[in-house]
């Protein structure tokens, strides 16, 4: 049922019991006015509370409890302290409201304390929140590879997104620009695919931290906030969080530890794409983006050929190999001699 319908009927329903019943000796209709002030007053309530965080209800049910407590138990001594009378019960009322009001009021601020991840680790044995619980930054979202991971069934558990990066997804998606526009865009997508994949949870957080302005600062303070790792593909980010010594899971990492693994000897087939920065230089790129520099295959441009490995660079953007191509095809001579012989 549509919750519009839904508060409409409690707010006719309560105005209409207080029309039949005249509650506090009141006519009909100001007794209806009553009813429909205080449902609502219900309803306002009920709103403040479907925005909170999670963490900011907890903390608020929380002190308010503990403020309850404490208020009956002021009321007590009070209670055989004082005589009893219309002023001590006044004095009680009072106490009992104030501090029913401070602790709702301190416990939802203070609930920013909270880790409610933390709190299913009391019913989960050793399972460690630490292990399940990681946060994404913009550049793993809009690169995508996180979801193909997760497809796999190689990660699982739940998967954190706060409301400033998704804020930084938004600007991206709305900007002028056609490029960084397909990129935002292309992240939001991306999330609702997460969203939808089987063993893991995509959860919106609204924690911020607005004394720090630089949303990779913010994402290392929620890491340490939530005892989780952060995943992204950001190389400065990357190094920043060593310096913070908050872990990553860094997903070029993972990329370039399953690219496959050819040693110096081995043959492999590799289509020559473009010429190489030496001399008679041939480059080619494997189905992952690895880079592969050829000797003596300059003539062999636009061919597919069968190199043999000298050597694997391991660089900080990933791996290059290097190899040569022992006997050039004799076809691929003789066309390009041709070639230039028409020229």
């Amino acid at each position: 049922m549509n919750l519009t319908l839904l508060r409409i009927l409690f707010l006719a329903l309560v105005a209409s019991l207080c029309f039949f019943l005249h509650p506090f000796g009141i006519s009909a209709l100001p007794a209806a006015a009553l009813g429909v002030l205080a449902a609502a007053a219900v309803i306002l309530i009920e709103l403040r509370i479907r925005a909170l965080a999670l963490h900011r209800l907890l903390g608020a049910v929380l002190g308010g409890v503990l403020s309850v407590v404490g208020a009956l138990l002021v009321t007590l001594v009070l209670r055989s302290a004082m005589p009893t009378g219309a002023t001590t019960a006044a004095i009680q009322l009072f106490v009992l409201l104030l501090m029913g009001y401070l602790g709702l009021l301190v416990g939802a601020h203070q609930g920013d304390r909270l880790n409610p991840a933390a709190l299913g680790h009391l019913f989960t044995g050793e399972q460690s929140p630490r292990a399940t619980v990681r946060i994404l930054d913009t550049s793993v979202i809009i690169d995508g590879r996180i979801a193909d991971v997760a497809e796999t069934g190689f990660l699982d558990g739940l998967f954190v997104v706060p409301e400033f990066v998704l804020h930084e997804l938004q600007l991206v998606a709305d900007s002028t620009d056609a490029s960084r526009r397909q990129r935002g865009r292309r992240g939001l997508d991306i999330l609702q695919r997460m969203q939808s994949i089987p063993g893991i949870q995509v959860q919106i957080v609204s924690d911020d931290f607005p004394a720090i302005r630089e949303v990779d600062l913010k994402l290392l303070e929620l890491a340490r906030k939530w005892d989780a790792r952060v995943v992204t593909n950001d190389f400065n980010l990357n190094k920043v969080a060593q310096i913070h010594q908050v872990e990553v899971l860094n997903v070029n990492d993972l990329a370039n530890a399953l690219r496959p693994v050819f040693l110096p000897g081995e043959k492999m087939q590799i289509m020559i794409l473009k010429e190489g920065k030496e001399y008679n230089q041939g480059v080619g790129y494997l189905d992952d983006g690895t880079m592969v520099v050829v000797d003596h295959a300059r003539r062999a441009i636009g061919r597919s050929v069968e190199i043999t490995v000298t050597s694997v660079l391991q660089t900080a953007s990933g791996k290059m190999i290097f190899g040569r191509l022992d006997d050039p095809s004799p076809r691929v001579e003789s066309t390009h001699a041709a070639v230039e012989l028409t020229h």
